[in-house]
Parts: C-alpha cells; sequence; structure tokens
C-alpha cells in the first residue's frame, strides 16, 4: 500500500512501554526522516509535521509480572526520551480490556477520543510501528502498514519485552540496551527492586490479581453485601489510631469505620492486591465515599515485604485473607511471614483482628458423606470456556455428582491431594476435613476454577492458637471457632448428611474462627 503524497502523519507505537531503548529511539528517528521501510520493503514517506503516538497500553495495571510499572511512570519516561531527542511526541494511556480480536481497533479510537479528534489516525496518514507480530497482525487486518521496528533487523536487538524479563530475573545486562530516559525513572523510583520483587511474589500474578479466572464483579458484590456484619464483628476490639484493612477488597469496611464519630481522628488505610477492587476503592475516595478524609488506599502484597514501621500501627483487620496466602503462598511458612509481619508492626496494646474460614477440630477422623442426589461415581471433564459456561455446566449436576470433578480440580490447583473411597452411589467415605472443604467449596460454581485453588479447612483453631502465640501475640478470650449454621441450613445440609463409619450422625463441625490477637503492652 502506497503512502499519499503528503507522507505519513501519524505514527503509532502500541505497547506496554515498561523499557524505553537506544535502539526504539534511533529507529524511531529514523522513520520520522523517511529513512526507514515498512515489513514490505517499501520506502516510508513520512510529513514534516509527522507526531509518533506512543499508545500505553495496561494502562490501568501496575505490580503484576507482566505489568510491574505503574502507567504514569512509563508515561514519564516517554516524555523525557521525547523532550531530549527533541521528537515530537503525544502519550495516549489505553486501559486494558477483556481479550479481543477488536484490540487494535478500540487502541486506535482511545488515541482519537484522547485527543478531541485533533489525532485520529486512518491506513491513508498512519503507520503502526511494532516488533509483535500478533499486534502487527491486528493492525495489519484493519489495513495499516506495519514498521517492523525489532522484527527481522540485521542488529538483531533484544526487545523491551525480553529487557524486562532481564531485569526482573535480576540481571543488570537490560541498563546498557535502554534509553538514558528509562534508566532516570527506573532508578530514581527503585522500579527495579519493586519489579524483582514482583517476580518472587507468589500471591501476584501475571495480570489481574490472584487467578487468571477469578470475577471481581461477583467478588465485589459479595464484599460489599457483607460489610455491615465483617464490620460488627471487627468493632469492639478496634483500638483508635492508625487502623490498617488487609485485603481490603471494596474499602465497604473501612467506608463504615470512616462515619464512626470515635474513630474521626484515626488513619484508615486500605491494602489491596488484585487491580480491579483497588480501582474500586480509589473511585469511591474520589466519590467522597469516605466520611473521614484520613483514608488512605495502596496497592501491596505483605508477602512482597514490611508495610509499615515496627509498632507504628493500633489495629490491623483481615477478613478472609489468611486462607487466600496460606493457598497462593506456601502454606504455613507464608501464613508464618504474614503473622510475624503483623506483629512486627502492632504497636503494644495494639490488636490484629482476623475472621476467616476454619477446619474442624479432628480433621483426620474418617467419617461418610451420603449425597441427597446425584451419583459421586459420575466422572469428572476438563473444563473449558467462560465462567458462565463452566457455572452452567456444574448447576445442571446435583451436588452429589460434583464430587469427580471436585477431586480432579482441587487437586490440580490447589497442589493437596483429596482421597475419598465410594461406598455406593451416594455416599463417599473420607477425611472430616476433607469432606467439609468439599461442602465449603463445591457451590462456588461462578468461580470454580478459581476457588480451586483455595484450602478452607487447613488449619483448625489449635493451630490458630499455635501460631499466633509463635509471633509473640496474646490470644482475647473472646476469640474462637464458631459454626456458621446459615451454611449448615441452606449449603451443607440440602446437600449432605455427616454420619461416622457405623451410620450415627454426626453435629456440623465449627467453619469459621474470629481472632483478636493482642502485642501486651509491656512488649
Amino acid at each position: 500500500m502506497s503512502a499519499p503524497p503528503s507522507g505519513i502523519r501519524h505514527i503509532v507505537v502500541p505497547g506496554r512501554h515498561h523499557l524505553l531503548t537506544r535502539f526504539q529511539a534511533d529507529y524511531l528517528r529514523k522513520l520520522l526522516a523517511g529513512e526507514e521501510r515498512d515489513e514490505d520493503g517499501d520506502p516510508i514517506a513520512v510529513a514534516d509535521d509527522a507526531v509518533v503516538v506512543w499508545a500505553v497500553t495496561s494502562a490501568n495495571h501496575a505490580a503484576t509480572r507482566r505489568n510491574p510499572f505503574p502507567a504514569h511512570r512509563r508515561e514519564a519516561a516517554i516524555e523525557i526520551l521525547a523532550h531530549v531527542e527533541r521528537m515530537p511526541s503525544i502519550v495516549v494511556p489505553v486501559v486494558d480490556v477483556a481479550p479481543t480480536p477488536r484490540f487494535a481497533e478500540i487502541t486506535l479510537k482511545e488515541i482519537s477520543y484522547a485527543t478531541s479528534e485533533r489525532v485520529s489516525p486512518t491506513p491513508a496518514t498512519a503507520i503502526v510501528a511494532t516488533s509483535t507480530p500478533q499486534v502487527a497482525d491486528l493492525y495489519r487486518a484493519l489495513g495499516y502498514r506495519i514498521a517492523p521496528m525489532e522484527r527481522g533487523h540485521p542488529a538483531s536487538p533484544a526487545t523491551p519485552w525480553q529487557l524486562l524479563d532481564d531485569l526482573m530475573s535480576g540481571s543488570d545486562a537490560w541498563r546498557t540496551a535502554v534509553h538514558p530516559a528509562t534508566l532516570d525513572i527506573v532508578d530514581r523510583y527503585a522500579l527495579a527492586d519493586q519489579a524483582r520483587r514482583i517476580a518472587a511474589d507468589p500471591v501476584i500474578g501475571d495480570e489481574r490479581g490472584l487467578t487468571r479466572t477469578r470475577d471481581y464483579r461477583t467478588y465485589s458484590r459479595a464484599f460489599e453485601d457483607a460489610a455491615e456484619r465483617k464490620w460488627a464483628q471487627a468493632r469492639p476490639w478496634v483500638v483508635s489510631g492508625r487502623i490498617a484493612d488487609l485485603g481490603c477488597a471494596t474499602g465497604a469496611m473501612l467506608e463504615l469505620a470512616a462515619r464512626d464519630p470515635a474513630l474521626a481522628e484515626s488513619d484508615l488505610i486500605g491494602v489491596e492486591v488484585a487491580p480491579d477492587l483497588f480501582a474500586q476503592c480509589e473511585h469511591k475516595k474520589s466519590e467522597g465515599a469516605f466520611a473521614n478524609p484520613n483514608t488512605f488506599f495502596y496497592r501491596r502484597n505483605i508477602l512482597a515485604g514490611r508495610l509499615f514501621p515496627d509498632r507504628s500501627i493500633a489495629t490491623t483487620m483481615s477478613f478472609a485473607l489468611t486462607h487466600e496466602i496460606y493457598s497462593y503462598g506456601e502454606g504455613m511458612p507464608s501464613l508464618r511471614a504474614f503473622a510475624g509481619a503483623i506483629a512486627d508492626h502492632t504497636m503494644p496494646g495494639g490488636v490484629w483482628i482476623n475472621s476467616d474460614v476454619c477446619g474442624p477440630a479432628d480433621a483426620d477422623r474418617l467419617v461418610r458423606l451420603r449425597m441427597r442426589d446425584g451419583d459421586v461415581t459420575t466422572p469428572a471433564r476438563e473444563l473449558s470456556g467462560s465462567n458462565d459456561e463452566i457455572a452452567a455446566y456444574l448447576d445442571a449436576l446435583p451436588v452429589g455428582s460434583r464430587v469427580a470433578q471436585f477431586a480432579q480440580d482441587f487437586t490440580t490447583l490447589s497442589g493437596t491431594p483429596w482421597e475419598y473411597e465410594v461406598c455406593d452411589e451416594r455416599t463417599i467415605r473420607l477425611r472430616l476435613g476433607d469432606a467439609m472443604e468439599f461442602l465449603e467449596t463445591v457451590s462456588y460454581t461462578r468461580n470454580w476454577l478459581s476457588e480451586m485453588h483455595e484450602r478452607f479447612c487447613a488449619l483448625s483453631w489449635s493451630d490458630w492458637q499455635e501460631l499466633v502465640a509463635s509471633v509473640g501475640l496474646e490470644i482475647d478470650e473472646r476469640s474462637g471457632p464458631w459454626r456458621n449454621d446459615w451454611l449448615v441450613e441452606n449449603r451443607f445440609a440440602p446437600a449432605a448428611s455427616l454420619t461416622d463409619l457405623e451410620g450415627a450422625p454426626l453435629p456440623w463441625p465449627d467453619t469459621h474462627v474470629l481472632l483478636a490477637a493482642r502485642r501486651p503492652l509491656d512488649a
């Protein structure tokens, strides 16, 4: 496709742009001067007033393995490069969207809208500079010419993504290839150290949080609905001062805390690792949802390093978080590190309030679980498709017919064996802890592949007592395990009956723990 007589006016450079390279700067300089050719070998005629349009994709993502740097740092490096290289440039942030073959079209529309249509690239006026074949395919399908940049270049320059891999692996080889603008930003804000912590973090994933399959819309609604109940549990133990909610989700509990006149002088600090949930916290704050102006949010995983100085926090709250640390981390070592970090940052007289699931006291006891309906011999299959499609398949199965599916998926995704013996088409023989693991999770069909990573019954109350003592905190005597009778009446009993091996009915065990642990005043 030949260029119009006036030449190309817009050079669109889509990418995440974590690291800008010396090669990129040199290539774009030559392209602006009309010295480069497109992927077909044809000369690229460029207009005198041509502008480089940097489309910074995944602009709403940060602190993940795929996007370790926040967009504003990436944009700052581009602006510095444009200034020192005297390269006419426009930077357009592009938020992440669900995978779609229309991503190139969406990016082009973002450019147009962001510039009030002052820059509206078309195949006649723009060329796309990218070395990524999949990205080139999307723009080529829309009729755009492609400037291949690193791809096929005789010097075989490293791509920015390859250099980012080097950085995150701990190598310093990337430093010689990146542009000074990038070095300035990375060094000034210690971004290399941050990226390496993210790469080593067992909790933070490549994209959006804990698992690729988690639907955060569902979780958001659940957190909002449960906020008042959770705050009512926590409030009797809360010590005013600096109050931190770890794994704060949508900030709903802090929203309630912010309305409490007795906490008006307290700092309320929310910490959340999932970008979708963190974004909701920031949005709510911008709308004035928090009556206490001293409300702050940070996107961080506590396992990546210390969050707060020693003995600086009056109250730490963690609700429905510790089982995720156990499940996505390294089990007890990760949970001990978490508890130790909380103990370190808790001030004398301060408190850690933890509410989460809890395993039965006699988890190894062998029991029988007799299903109300279904067939426990129903074979498992490999699940694929959207969350909606998976949920539709599972919801069509009686709970008893999900046994083999649970055994397969839970064992694979949690890394924990789940063993059972078939007694008849309705009954299985297994450990009490495994029976409760099944019953507490099997109804979460909407997020099935995400939930299968998680262990709900890994710790009993005695395990919690030992853990808290090991980090030097003292458990309030009002703490302890409890049974959620709503689950019994609405989930457990309608699905199955629990008996000993002789068939005698057994009471349903504890399902949750509410724990308040204090640092002694003299410690």
